[in-house]
Formats: C-alpha cells, sequence, structure tokens
C-alpha cells in the first residue's frame, strides 16, 4: 500500500498502459480518477479496479480546454500523482505521411502532456506531488517511418526533462516512461501500407526471451515512481522495453 491515500489522475485509462496503471495504482491504495475519451472503455476499467474509482471523466487529449477542465474536476479535492496516459500512434512510409496525421499526433501526444501538467502544477506544488509522463523508447532514437509519433515522444522527454529542473527545488518530482513494443491495440496495430524496409522495423526487437512488454509491465513502473520509493528521482526517463534499446 505504497500510495495509500494519494490523490492520482490517469489519463489514457480505457484500455492498455492506462488500464493496467488505474488498476495498480489502486491496488496499492491510491484514489484513483481514471480519464479517456472512450467513456464505454473507462466503466471497464472501473469495473476491473479493486477499488471503486474516485471519478470518471470522459475528455479530448486533442482539445486544450478539455485537458484543463479534466484537471480542474479532478484537482477540486487536491492532487497528488498525474499519470499522462493518452497517446495515439501513426506511422508509414514519410514521403507519403499526411500532414494532418503528423499535426494530430503532437497534438494528442504532446500539446495535451503541456496542457495537463501546466493545469495540475499549482495543485501538485501544494501536495508535493509528482507527475509521470509517457514517453516512448522513439524518444530516445531515431526509428524509420515514425517520425511524427518519435517527434512527439522526443518533446515529452524534453517537457520532462525541463519541469523537473524548473520545480525540483519546490519539491515537485517529474519523471516520464519509455515503453517499447506493449502488448496492447496500439502496440500490435497492423503495419500502414506502402513500401516499408522491414530490416529498418525490425532492428530494435527486444532482446530478452518473449520481450514484448504486457501493459502491467509499464504499470508497476508508474507505481514506483509515484511512491516514495522514488523519493530521489526526478528528470529521469525510464526504459521498460524488453532490452530493446540495449545494443
Amino acid at each position: 500500500m505504497r500510495l495509500d491515500g494519494r490523490r492520482a489522475l490517469v489519463t489514457g485509462a480505457a484500455s492498455g498502459i492506462g488500464r493496467a496503471t488505474a488498476i495498480r495504482l489502486a491496488a496499492e491504495g491510491a484514489i484513483v480518477t481514471i480519464a479517456d475519451i472512450n467513456a464505454e472503455g473507462l466503466d471497464e476499467t472501473a469495473a476491473q479496479m479493486p477499488t471503486l474509482p474516485r471519478d470518471r471523466i470522459t475528455f479530448d487529449a486533442a482539445d486544450t480546454a478539455s485537458c484543463q477542465a479534466l484537471v480542474a474536476r479532478a484537482a477540486a479535492d487536491g492532487l497528488d500523482i498525474l499519470c499522462n496516459i493518452s497517446g495515439i500512434l501513426r506511422w508509414g512510409p514519410t514521403i507519403d505521411f499526411p500532414l494532418e496525421d503528423f499535426e494530430r499526433v503532437m497534438l494528442i501526444n504532446t500539446t495535451s502532456v503541456f496542457a495537463l501538467c501546466q493545469a495540475a502544477l499549482p495543485h501538485l506544488l501544494k501536495s508535493k506531488g509528482t507527475i509521470i509522463n509517457t514517453a516512448s523508447t522513439a524518444s530516445l532514437q531515431g526509428i524509420a517511418y515514425t517520425v511524427a509519433y518519435a517527434a512527439s515522444k522526443h518533446a515529452v522527454a524534453a517537457i520532462t526533462k525541463s519541469l523537473a529542473v524548473e520545480f525540483a527545488s519546490a519539491g515537485l518530482r517529474i519523471n516520464a516512461i519509455c515503453p517499447g513494443q506493449v502488448n496492447t491495440a496500439m502496440g500490435t496495430s497492423p503495419p500502414p501500407k506502402g513500401d516499408l524496409d522491414w530490416n529498418l522495423v525490425t532492428r530494435n526487437a527486444p532482446k530478452l526471451k518473449d520481450g514484448i512488454c504486457d501493459p502491467e509491465d509499464v504499470a508497476a513502473m508508474f507505481a514506483f515512481l509515484a511512491s516514495d520509493d522514488a523519493r530521489k528521482v526526478t528528470g529521469s526517463l525510464f526504459t521498460v522495453d524488453g532490452g530493446q534499446l540495449a545494443g
């Protein structure tokens, strides 16, 4: 019960890593608000949590006002933990990649993270809380056919480190997790159309046997970073990737 009584907001909680994180934080004693654009998925998550969520809120990560309203509602009685997990993946040959897809990936994966962090900061400064963002192994290297996603996640890494430096002296910790391939609908989606060099796609496969991660593997890192076990950890990027970036 490392998180007993702590108030957490988990975005992207309707499925995948977000759902697993909401369940794990609740199991460790947190009072969790779950948020996503998918209301039905939130209901399914709530049914799997060991304790009922503090609240379940539908919001649109592509809408800055919706992000701000989410935090205002979730933090009405205070906030200790913000887990930014909402995100999308669009990939394919760059020469044919639609500009509108690039802009949407950046909006949902990056702008929303900044908006949520900014809105949460006043509440987290009061509680000496923590922010845990979701970056990616794509934030630590270039990945072919994934320019938009990699750019968005490089930006999340920069947001994380910059905020960590700015607010460390105020007692606020900010870190990010960099998952590799995860066994979720997004992580196992069919490949895009177009001429792909699969040697480039597979060159960073996980090194561990059965190395593709499950959402629960990443959720465990969220729980650690939210807890006092990580009280001296800020401005760090943690890979959970089955050895994908080991060499």
